[in-house]
Order: C-alpha cells, then sequence, then structure tokens
C-alpha cells in the first residue's frame, strides 16, 4: 500500500484497496474421456496445449473436445482419464470428480463410441450425477444420425442437462466429432462476458469447418416442441457463420425449459453453500435469520443490476423470507433453519421459489 508523505500540516487519507473476496467460478467444465495418463487424479487445464503434458493414447474425442473448449473462449477445465469405455469406469469417474468445486459443467464426449443403448444408459447416468450433484449442467452429444434425435430426445430427462446437435468437422480430423466441448467453451465465453443468465446462444463456433448434417427449421421446430425436452441445434446460417442456435434443456418442466434459467439456479446455490456455509452452527434464532436475510438480499440485488432478474425495482424481481413463519419450532426442534426464496428469472416471467434448508449436515437448495 503506497504511503503518502504530507508536506503541511493536516489530514491525510491513504487509498486501502480491499482484498476482493474469491470469486464464484463458472463455466468450468470437467471433461471425461478415453486416454492415459501418470496419476487417476483429475488435471487442471488453463491452456490446451497442457493436454499433452498429461495425456497419451488418446482414443476418442477428448482431445479435440479440450482443445474446442479452449478455441471457444474457456479458459479452466478438468481432464479425468477413463481406463476404458464401460459403465463402471464412467461412474468411477464421475464419483472422483466430486471433490471439484470449481466446476459447474460435464462433458463426456467419448460416451459417443458407444453402441446406441449403451449411449443412452451413460448418458443417463451423467445426468442422475448432475441432479445427486446440484451444481452441475451435463451437456450431452446427439446421436450423429439426424433421424434419430428424437428418439434421443424422448428417452432423456433431466433439468441439469441439454442435448446438442448435429457434430462438427474440424482441421485435421477426417471424421466429424462430437460438439459438447465447442459448446462448453461457449458457455465459458458468455459467462465471462455477460454471465450465467444469458442464453449461451448466437455466438459463433471457433474452429469448425462445417456440420455433419444439416438441419432445417422445420426439423429444428419439431425437434423443440412448446412443452417438453429440446435438442439444441447448431446452424449454418448464410453470411452468419456456424452458431448454437438453442437453448433449451431435457428437463418436461417449463419453468426449467431453458439452460441460463436453470443454470442461473444452479449458481445460486452454489453461492449460497459457499457463502452461508459457516452458519450451520449458529443458534437458530433471529440474530441469524437477520444475517441470512441480509446477506441474500445483498446476493440477489447483485442480480438484478446485473441483468439476471426481471423487474424495474429489486421488489418486483426477488424476495427473501426469513423468519418465524418460515421456522416453526418444530423446524427448529429438528435443527433447520429454511429461507424461502422467490427469484423472477428473465425467462420465464413469474417467480420461482426456492427453498434453502440449514442443518447440521449442511445447506440444501430445493425448489418449491
Amino acid at each position: 500500500m503506497p504511503t503518502l508523505k504530507p508536506k503541511i500540516p493536516g489530514i491525510y487519507l491513504n487509498q486501502i484497496v480491499p482484498t476482493p473476496e474469491s470469486e464464484l467460478l463458472t463455466g468450468v467444465p470437467v471433461f471425461f474421456g478415453l486416454a492415459k495418463a501418470a496419476q487417476k487424479d483429475p488435471k487442471k487445464l488453463t491452456f490446451g496445449t497442457q493436454f499433452d503434458q498429461y495425456f497419451s493414447q488418446v482414443e476418442g474425442y477428448l482431445r479435440d473436445a479440450v482443445k474446442g473448449f479452449f478455441a471457444n473462449g474457456g479458459r479452466l477445465c478438468y481432464v479425468i482419464a477413463l481406463e476404458n469405455n464401460t459403465l463402471e469406469a464412467l461412474q468411477q469417474a464421475l464419483e472422483a470428480s466430486e471433490v471439484l468445486e470449481n466446476t459447474d459443467l460435464v462433458c463426456v464426449p467419448d460416451i459417443m463410441l458407444a453402441s446406441e443403448a449403451e449411449i443412452i444408459q451413460k448418458q443417463r447416468a451423467v445426468l442422475e450425477h448432475c441432479e445427486r450433484m446440484g451444481d452441475r449442467l451435463a451437456i450431452l452429444d446427439a446421436l450423429n444420425d439426424v433421424e434419430k434425435l428424437d428418439g434421443q430426445r424422448q428417452a432423456l430427462s433431466s433439468q441439469n442437462g441439454a442435448l446438442y446437435a448435429p457434430w462438427l468437422k474440424i482441421e485435421n480430423r477426417d471424421e466429424p466429432i462430437p460438439p459438447c466441448g465447442h459448446v462448453a467453451g461457449i458457455y465459458a465465453s458468455s459467462d465471462r462476458t455477460v454471465g450465467v443468465h444469458s442464453a449461451p446462444a448466437n455466438i459463433p463456433l471457433v474452429g469448425v469447418l462445417d456440420l455433419s448434417f444439416s438441419l432445417t427449421p422445420k426439423q429444428q421446430e419439431q425437434l423443440n416442441p412448446q412443452n417438453g425436452a429440446g435438442v439444441n441445434c447448431i446452424r449454418s446460417l448464410p453470411g452468419r457463420e456456424i452458431r448454437v442456435w438453442g437453448v433449451r434443456t431435457l428437463s418436461p418442466l417449463a419453468e426449467w425449459q431453458y439452460v441460463n434459467v436453470r443454470r442461473l439456479f444452479l449458481t445460486f446455490g452454489r453461492w449460497v453453500n459457499q457463502n452461508l456455509a459457516d452458519t450451520v452452527f449458529e443458534p437458530n434464532a433471529f440474530p441469524l435469520w437477520v444475517r441470512i436475510k441480509r446477506e441474500l438480499n445483498v446476493y440477489c440485488e447483485f442480480l438484478w443490476r446485473q441483468g439476471a432478474l426481471q423487474g424495474a425495482v429489486p421488489q418486483e424481481a426477488f424476495y427473501v423470507k426469513c423468519d418465524e413463519e418460515t421456522n416453526p419450532p418444530e423446524n427448529r426442534e429438528m435443527g433447520q433453519v429454511v429461507a424461502e426464496v422467490g427469484l423472477a428469472a428473465t425467462i420465464p416471467g413469474e417467480f420461482i421459489q426456492l427453498l434453502l434448508v440449514q442443518s447440521d449436515s449442511g445447506i440444501t437448495l430445493s425448489e418449491t
């Protein structure tokens, strides 16, 4: 800190720059794929060129997916090598990834090396992992066959997953590759420039020469029914390059239909666990309720000012309730503190309610 040397008597102020709080990272995927690694622990990559320092004998799409992530704006990812392409190996790797606190995306491009039935089975395992973790969204690859997309869409159901088609043609590769890595880079770039509330779409893909097949507007409409899960199509638009042209999840529920809305709430839950974890063992009484309400209000107003929430004033954008009504005597006897939060996400237009429950086992966030 610079010290000012006064030349005449008086009062002088030193400028003190506060240490910023640790930032909640978003747009950070964990990649799983077939490769050989000296150690089984997750590898942290901040440049695409680091991949070959840790991994060899890459049999599938992993290297190209990671390269596509960094080419499209990604800055940080983790990679876990799979010893083989079995469901058991994938489940073990997913479990090993649970120690990673910064990740909020999951990509498994080498699932697409399996048979169609195995692909669906493994993608369901990935979706179950994301549901259980409650802080991650899976970027899944569609089958490389336009006639099978609707069947795959109907076979998968999750509010924490999104499906992308078609595959991508890139340099130095004879056959097309699954799009998840490139799409994850779009997520990271969109998060950095706007925020998780921004739809990761209508952004040109870098390093893509062509698509494995083209989808017409009518086909895209059929793959994205008004109510239900959708397939996010990648389109080659005249004069506008190749772009992600969809932002739908695999959820049948209208309130979780959009990737950006779902990720906003996943990020909200991550923020709560990071910033309110130290309240777990405080007395369940009025001072604790005031603190929780104050901190949640501050974060919600930050989201509103960032443009993540609707409303001309904060009262139209969110509400936070943590008092005797949300914490009756029976809750207190169980050691639980409950806060109710309503957020008016940009899409859809109504409040989506959450219950924040604090107990001696931690903090959980559930939709009401």
